[in-house]
C-alpha cells in the first residue's frame, strides 16, 4: 500500500481542474492528479447548500453538515480516516460464506426466532443493524454484549445468524464514527455472527461527487475491518456512474471476494429503479464472475424478484423483512403483491417465506 499525503483531498468548491482524483484532460496540473477515478462533478448538488458560502454562516458549520466535500474545514481528518486515498486497490481481505446459507434469508426484528420459526425450521435468519446497535448511545445494545447471538435470538442448533448491517444514514454513520472508541467491530466479532453484510454508505444523485467517492471507500473499508477481526463479512456495492461499476469489477477481479452484496431498500419508486438500479444490475450480471454469489436486500415486489433471478440465477441470495412486516398485520406476499388474509402472524410469516423461496426454486430460476 502506497502512502499518500493527506492533503490530496477532493478539491474545494468541487473544482475538478484542481482535484487530485479528476479523470478529465483539462486538469490545471495533470501531474498533481493522484488517481484519475472521477469523471467530474455532478450536474446537480441540490442537497449541498454549503453553509460556509453564506455570510451569516455560523462558526463550525461543517460540523453539522451531513455532506463531505473538499470545502469542509475537516476534510483532512476525513481523508486520514479513509487511509489517505479514495482508491480501492489497497484493500483486500479473506472471508468465506457459511455452509448451508439458504437462497432466501428472512429478516426479523431481533426478538426470539423460535416462535416465528415453529413451522419452518428455516436454515438462517437475518437481523438489521438498528436492532443491535444504538445510534443514540453509540453502543451495542446490552442484550447482545458479551453474548452469543444464537442464544440471544433463540436459534435452533445449526441455524445461521446473519447481521444485515444496513440502516438509515444516522445509524451507519454513527457506527463508523464510534466503531473504534466503542470497539464495535470487536464486539460484533465476539457475538459469533455467521455472516455480516457490512454497512453501506449512501450515494444520492444530488450529493457532491466527492461524497460518492468517500461513501464507496467507507463501505469497502468497514467490510475489511470486520473481516480482519474474524467476521465473515461481505462488502456492499453502491454506484452512481458506470465508472463506479467498473472500479468495483476491477477490485473484485483483483481480490476474489467470497460474495458481494447490494442493498436496494431505498429504491422504492419506479424512477430510481429504472434509471439507476436496473441498469446497474444488468451491467453487473454481465460483468461479475459467473460463480460469485450475489446477496440482494430490499426486493419486495414479485416482478423485481423474478428479474433478479433471471439476471443472477442460482448464485442469487435474497434478504427481506417483508414476510415479517406483513405477518404482523396478518398479510402475506403473493404473485400480486401483498394480500390481507387476517391470518395468524406465524401462519402468514410461514406462507410468505415459503412463497419467496418458491420463486427462487422455480424452473427457470437458474438461467
Amino acid at each position: 500500500m502506497r502512502t499518500l499525503p493527506l492533503l490530496n483531498s477532493p478539491a474545494a468548491g468541487c473544482d475538478c481542474r484542481r482535484c487530485p482524483w479528476y479523470a478529465g484532460d483539462d486538469a490545471a496540473d495533470p501531474a498533481a492528479v493522484i488517481a484519475p477515478l472521477c469523471s467530474g462533478s455532478n450536474s446537480t448538488c441540490a442537497y449541498c447548500g454549503c453553509a460556509r458560502a453564506e455570510s451569516s454562516a455560523p462558526t463550525g458549520a461543517c460540523a453539522t453538515c451531513p455532506v463531505r466535500c473538499g470545502s469542509r474545514t475537516d476534510i483532512t481528518a476525513w481523508m486520514a480516516d479513509l487511509g489517505g486515498t479514495l482508491e480501492f486497490d489497497d484493500v483486500a481481505f479473506d472471508t468465506t460464506l457459511p455452509a448451508g446459507l439458504p437462497r432466501f434469508i428472512p429478516q426479523l426484528d431481533g426478538s426470539r426466532v423460535t416462535d416465528w420459526d415453529s413451522q419452518l425450521r428455516w436454515p438462517a435468519y437475518g437481523v438489521g443493524l438498528r436492532r443491535v446497535f444504538s445510534p443514540a448511545t453509540g453502543t451495542i445494545y446490552r442484550r447482545f454484549v458479551g453474548a452469543d447471538v444464537h442464544q440471544v435470538l433463540d436459534l435452533r442448533p445449526g441455524q445461521l445468524a446473519v447481521l444485515v448491517g444496513y440502516g438509515e444514514d444516522p445509524l451507519v454513520e454513527a457506527f463508523w464514527t464510534r466503531r473504534r472508541a466503542q470497539a464495535l467491530v470487536e464486539q460484533i466479532a465476539a457475538g459469533g455472527w455467521d455472516l455480516v453484510l457490512a454497512p453501506n454508505y449512501s450515494i444520492f444523485g444530488n450529493w457532491p461527487r466527492a461524497q460518492h467517492l468517500i461513501s464507496m471507500r467507507m463501505s469497502l473499508l468497514i467490510a475489511a475491518e470486520l473481516a480482519d477481526a474474524g467476521v465473515p463479512a461481505v462488502t456492499n456495492l453502491y454506484w452512481y456512474r458506470l465508472e463506479d461499476l467498473r472500479r468495483w469489477i476491477t477490485w473484485i477481479d483483483d481480490t476474489g471476494p467470497a460474495a458481494i452484496a447490494i442493498n436496494l431498500q431505498t429504491v422504492r419508486d419506479d424512477a430510481d429503479w429504472t434509471s439507476w438500479a436496473l441498469p446497474g444490475l444488468h451491467w453487473l450480471a454481465e460483468n461479475l464472475p459467473l460463480a460469485l454469489p450475489v446477496i440482494i436486500t430490499g426486493l419486495s415486489r414479485p416482478a423485481r424478484i423474478r428479474l433478479a433471478i433471471a439476471l443472477f440465477g442460482t448464485r442469487l441470495h435474497l434478504v427481506s423483512q417483508n414476510p415479517h412486516q406483513f405477518a404482523l398485520h396478518g398479510a402475506v406476499m403473493t404473485d400480486r403483491g401483498r394480500a390481507d388474509r387476517h391470518a395468524r402472524p406465524v401462519d402468514a410469516f410461514t406462507a410468505s417465506v415459503s412463497y419467496i423461496a418458491s420463486l427462487l426454486d422455480r424452473p427457470g430460476a437458474d438461467t
